[in-house]
């Protein structure tokens, strides 16, 4: 039975290394291209092959000596190394509600279903079924108030804490959470949602709502950010630095990001009543810190190693105050995604669209549906056809009516019933 798979073939000292054509046991392209046929694989040593022998014979000796099982077992352990280098980001679940239901399990999901995971957990509706097993059908009637995820950035697996649930994520691609914001922007606009999407090394900052005026003191460029790293009350006075240093650029970019997490929780600590609404909140936060370091020191080193623990502790901290303010109806969730395996498109306009609009459309067809044209047309075409019917049996009754048989209005005009 083979433990591990090894790409290093060992010759047993008793025979010559000359005389020997072994075929390795661990490389998955000797094992698929059918190479490593001359090594015998039940006495456990490899010998050469007398002439004469082909490979085909040596492949039925396989299989009647147990090669089978051999090579099933290998086939799967390649399998597995391929599906750990594809699937090697994570999507970890670190507090959720009783009504949100997350099974433990290893299923992957697409790096693109991201956002519908977060739209479903809300309890919003989304374009194209999502089949991910990971997710499970909660109480549809207490959906949780705020949505926290966290991408970070340089690093494909964080050390988080064993009560999380964690997915591996196949195909990491970019993704925003702006359709979720929208989402809540538009059936929520009369109250007081708090949509947040933040990502401090880029600047870049998006408010909805009240947010607006809950984080007008949060610190979003990096001058405020390093301004903000040497007040009083910063993270500096308390944090363990180990190898950081506050002197270094880089370092002081990754304690931001670090500080800006602190921030928003210390913020919304003063307007709880937000997180007691029943209008959902949004927070969408983008760490590359980490990715910095490691550039800067690289992924071996010391402060590689403290910056990455520092970062779990503070995520814990963080995940933990957010769902004690939201009296335990919050999801929080955490990206960590080595790479991105294509930037993110934003969709502009164009001055040239209406002309390459023209030539990419020659037949003037119409545009795509929407997904619920389906709904809208049946909606509309039954209530047609039940007015039209409602509208034929109310002029047949109206006009075949004896006005003395069963008519109250007759009767009481009547001059004779007036007289009794």
């Amino acid at each position: 039975m083979v433990s591990s798979v090894s790409h290093s073939c060992r010759v047993p000292p008793s025979r010559p290394e000359s005389h020997l054509q072994i075929g390795c046991s661990g490389c998955p392209s000797a094992f698929l291209s059918g190479r490593g046929a001359r090594r015998s694989l039940s006495g456990g040593e490899a010998r050469r092959l007398p002439s004469g022998v082909s490979q085909a014979g040596t492949a039925a000796g396989m299989g009647r000596r147990g090669g089978a099982p051999w090579a099933l077992e290998l086939a799967v352990l390649v399998t597995s190394a391929c599906l750990a280098g594809v699937c090697g980001d994570e999507f970890s679940v670190l507090r959720s509600p009783q009504s949100v239901v997350f099974r433990d399990g290893s299923w992957p999901i697409p790096g693109e279903r991201i956002p519908d995971v977060a739209a479903l957990s809300m309890g919003f509706s989304v374009e194209d079924d999502l089949s991910w097993p990971g997710l499970a059908v909660g109480d549809l009637f207490h959906r949780p108030r705020a949505t926290v995820l966290v991408t970070v950035k340089g690093v494909d697996k964080l050390a988080l804490p064993v009560k999380g649930i964690s997915y591996p994520i196949e195909n990491a691609v970019p993704f925003s959470l702006d359709s979720v914001a929208n989402a809540i922007h538009t059936l929520f606009s009369e109250e007081t949602p708090v949509v947040l999407q933040l990502a401090p090394s880029e600047e870049r900052v998006y408010m909805v709502g009240k947010a607006n005026s809950v984080f007008e003191d949060l610190s979003v460029t990096l001058r405020q950010l390093r301004n903000r790293l040497f007040q009083d009350n910063s993270i500096l006075s308390s944090l363990p630095l180990n190898s950081l240093s506050r002197n270094n650029e880089v370092d002081l970019l990754f304690l931001s990001e670090l500080q800006v997490l602190h921030d928003i929780a210390s913020l919304l600590s003063r307007h709880k009543h937000l997180a007691k609404d029943h209008s959902p909140d949004l927070y969408s936060l983008e760490l590359a810190g980490l990715e910095e370091v490691g550039k800067r020191y690289g992924e071996d080193s010391q402060q590689f190693k403290d910056a990455s623990q520092i970062l779990v502790d503070s995520l814990q901290k963080f995940a933990d105050e957010m769902f004690n303010l939201y009296s335990g109806n919050a999801v929080v969730e955490v990206v960590a995604v080595k790479a991105f395996n294509s930037p993110l498109m934003r969709k502009t306009r164009s001055i040239l669209q209406s002309s390459q609009s023209e030539t990419e459309n020659p037949y003037n067809l119409a545009y795509p549906y929407n997904y619920n044209y389906s709904v809208i047309f049946n909606i509309i075409l039954w209530m047609m056809i039940g007015l039209a019917l409602a509208v034929i049996v109310i002029s047949y009754n109206l006009w075949n009516m004896d006005p003395g048989y069963d008519s109250i209005i007759y009767r009481m005009t009547n001059q004779k019933i007036r007289m009794d």
